[in-house]
């Protein structure tokens, strides 16, 4: 038994050279909508890559039912009675904080799957994967000043996702000549925003942008286009999902997002970087879950595996699984990883900062008959 940081004992790891890999995602609950896709993503990318550097792969997957209490719970146990090398997860930004405090405290590297930025020490130990917010936003913001918006109204999480939206908006908005008229916010278990959407109505925005995901995320689309709303919807990365597709239906048809390029691989160029690894990933998830499609959330999970291969290629030089040096080690080759190739872009990540990505992460697509179509 090997003492941790923090009061954790780690159970004995068997001296084969595994590397073990703690997956947590939300298979149930108010996120499942998007850890469901989370999980299709992460078997398809153990089945296309098992071994890293002769060495065997081990990936044990936990469910926190969208609950951050459960997160962290998840994350201490693998740590403490598994001793993972690496935690990749969650479905939610609240539970993803979670599990980075816990990462710190026990010096074990996250790949974040959700869009959250911790900072300090937890921020030291962790690399996201999902665009930043600003990327994304801006990239909405520059189409409706080039169709000559002038404001836009807004209704997101009262979470660190809706947080970071709504910033980004705040950001990018005025200084495009955009007003944003409105700051509402609404639970991810809530099932009616009716009062939220007549504020942002009575605001009369020339467009309107959510901050939500998943299938909560199409509420204050639904809300607005029965109130009699007739403007221009656009949205995040966050609701590039089936089942947001499905909830919102005629309401949400001709809605713009920005997302990663792997939601519309197919429509890219054969030069776009991504378009190879997108191709992989799609077989992939074919063989592994024969009815998913390839969607921006499946591309995360598949893409933090992609980016935990190549940190542990370098790692295991140095260090053997299951000691802490090697996880020292792993962490190290996440955060200076560079020009790593996967389907949602190229990434490049320096210690300091949880982002790796940048214009080359984004592309705007349109919601027509129920299929994202790219816009040039």
């Amino acid at each position: 038994m090997s003492a941790f940081p923090g009061g954790f004992v780690s159970r004995a790891r068997a001296a084969d050279g595994t590397i073990v890999v703690g997956f947590i995602t939300s298979m149930s609950g108010a996120v499942s909508s998007l850890g469901i896709p989370y999980d299709q993503g992460m078997k398809a990318a153990l089945a296309f890559k098992s071994q890293v550097g002769g060495k065997s792969v081990k990936l044990i997957a936990l469910d926190d039912a969208s609950d951050p209490t459960n997160a962290a719970v998840n994350a201490r146990k693998l740590i403490q009675e598994n001793n993972v090398d690496v935690i990749i997860g969650t479905a939610g930004s609240p539970g993803s904080l979670a599990i980075a405090t816990v990462c710190a405290e026990t010096k074990t590297p996250l790949i974040c799957i959700a869009n959250a930025d911790p900072q300090g020490e937890p921020g030291a130990w962790t690399v996201t994967v999902p665009q930043p917010a600003p990327l994304m936003i801006a990239g909405a913001v520059a189409h409706m000043k080039q169709t000559g918006v002038k404001s836009v109204g807004y209704m997101g999480f009262a979470d660190p996702w809706g947080d970071l939206v709504y910033n980004a908006l705040m950001q990018s908005g005025p200084e495009a000549g955009i007003k944003v008229t409105s700051n509402e916010r609404y639970a991810r278990a809530d099932t009616s925003v009716t009062g939220q959407a007549l504020k942002v109505f009575a605001t009369r925005p020339d467009v309107f942008m959510a901050g939500g995901s998943g299938t909560p995320g199409a509420l204050p689309y639904l809300a607005l286009r029965e109130r009699g709303y007739k403007g221009q919807f656009y949205g995040t990365p966050a609701i590039i999902n089936p089942a947001f597709v499905k909830v919102g239906g005629a309401a949400v048809e001709g809605l713009i997002a920005s997302t990663g390029p792997v939601v519309v691989f197919e429509q890219l160029p054969d030069s776009n970087p991504t378009k190879a690894v997108s191709r992989e990933f799609a077989k992939a998830l074919k063989a592994t879950v024969p009815d998913a499609v390839p969607n921006a959330f499946s591309g995360y999970s598949f893409d933090a595996w992609v980016l935990f291969v190549a940190a542990a290629e370098i790692a295991i030089k140095t260090a053997e699984p299951g000691t802490a040096q090697f996880k020292l080690a792993l962490r190290d080759a996440l955060t200076n990883a560079h020009d790593v190739v996967g389907s949602h872009g190229v990434y490049n990540f320096k210690p300091g900062s949880r982002y790796g990505n940048d214009e080359r992460s984004r592309v705007l697509v349109k919601l027509e008959k129920g299929d994202w179509q790219l816009m040039s």
